[in-house]
């Protein structure tokens, strides 16, 4: 199948729109048209190699869009259905059959290779391979190829074209709050970065029943948007003592739950220090690898706790769909972190992305025929 992609070719460099050809499905894959894919932030630090996936490749990795064709032996979806594609796992190791699919044995493999299992590629072009199967799909192209196990149906009425985010940074933040820390109703949360995943957490911790939510962040305009989505109190990190403020605001104890995703080391240390005895800190933040941070000991040793988070701690079979009902409720407005790029106007969605004025962007697909509708 003829496609076309947006290829990161070297270390840093801009995207470019290019021909591929892309594989017909093996068994137990299959081939979604792209109607949207958003931009995350893993996408952009694997562009500039923190993490070494093969180049030149094909990224993107929070596509929705509609199955075209499947592969023998998928049954779980079929030609026509709407989908979000996620992450990709084993779905047999010791991790994924407690369910745990986030931290599958597998999950660099899976995820970064820029190959299959087998070593092979799906996209190519007249001068060679391109790695693609980045987190199972490489969605920074009209089609994709994902496996059944990274391809989840959803409503058909709900907007593809808002929906890619969901598969990655969206159910991250939500599954911070609702799989991981499960704050209890009238409980004090902190979530530190009020990015797409930080927000994201903000309106998880809504739907959890949170009755202090504060948001941590330095731009001013991040913040007005986290009490729109249900913060309670905002603390601008760059004017005074964060901590101090957080236990102005919780009556001298500390937060029950905080939530990092900002992958600053001292930033981290505030998420700790701003727990009350027996609070829980999740780290989302994804630094290089590499990075240290300090920790007082003593803090930790009074009942709290540091616990990573992948994904969300999410089995995104079971968790996607509950977030699009969310959505369509009107109690998980998460279309309100969004804005859409056409996708030839990739590299101005990411300059978008890195200079903040954008918090999600969204690619979408119709210059190339891909729209949300049968």
């Amino acid at each position: 199948m003829h496609i076309t992609a947006a290829l990161t070719e070297t270390k840093g460099a801009p995207f470019t729109l290019a021909p591929l050809d892309l594989d017909d499905p093996r068994p137990g894959e299959v081939v979604v048209r792209l109607v949207s894919s958003g931009v995350c932030h893993t996408d952009l630090i694997v562009r500039d190699q923190w993490y070494p996936v093969p180049l030149p490749a094909v990224l993107g990795h929070e596509g929705a869009g509609v199955v075209e064709t499947v592969g023998d032996g998928v049954t779980s979806v079929a030609p026509g259905d709407h989908v979000v594609l996620t992450f990709n796992s084993c779905g047999r190791c010791r991790m994924c059959v407690q369910g745990r699919t986030a931290y599958c044995d597998q999950f660099f493999a899976r995820n970064f290779a820029g190959t299959r299992a087998d070593g092979s590629t799906p996209l190519h072009r007249d001068s060679g391979d391109v790695h693609g199967v980045f987190f199972g799909q490489s969605s920074f192209a009209t089609h994709a190829l994902a496996g059944e196990g990274n391809v989840v149906k959803v409503d058909p009425a709900a907007p593809l074209e808002l929906l890619g985010p969901l598969g990655c940074g969206v159910q991250t933040g939500a599954g911070g709050v609702l799989n991981t820390l499960r704050p209890p109703a009238g409980s004090s949360i902190a979530v530190f970065g009020a990015g797409s995943v930080g927000l994201s957490a903000v309106m998880a911790a809504v739907v959890a029943g949170c009755t202090t939510i504060v948001a941590v962040d330095l731009n001013e305009q991040r913040l007005e948007l986290a009490k729109e989505v249900g913060a309670t109190h905002v603390v601008n990190g760059a004017e005074g003592d964060t901590v101090e403020r957080l236990r102005e605001i919780t009556g001298g104890l500390g937060v029950d739950y905080s939530l990092e995703t900002t992958a600053v080391p001292a930033v981290l240390r505030q998420a700790v220090d701003a727990l009350n005895q027996g609070g829980t800190c999740g780290l989302i933040g994804a630094a290089a690898p590499g990075t240290e941070a300090s920790i007082d000991m003593s803090a930790l040793l009074f009942g709290r706790s540091l616990r990573g988070i992948v994904e969300g701690d999410s089995v995104p079979q079971v968790f996607i769909p509950k977030l699009v009902d969310l959505y369509q409720q009107g109690r998980f407005p998460f279309d309100k972190l969004i804005r859409t790029y056409a996708f030839e106007d990739i590299n101005q969605a990411v300059e978008d992305s890195e200079k903040g004025t954008t918090l999600k962007p969204v690619l979408t697909f119709e210059a190339f025929g891909n729209g949300g509708s049968l």
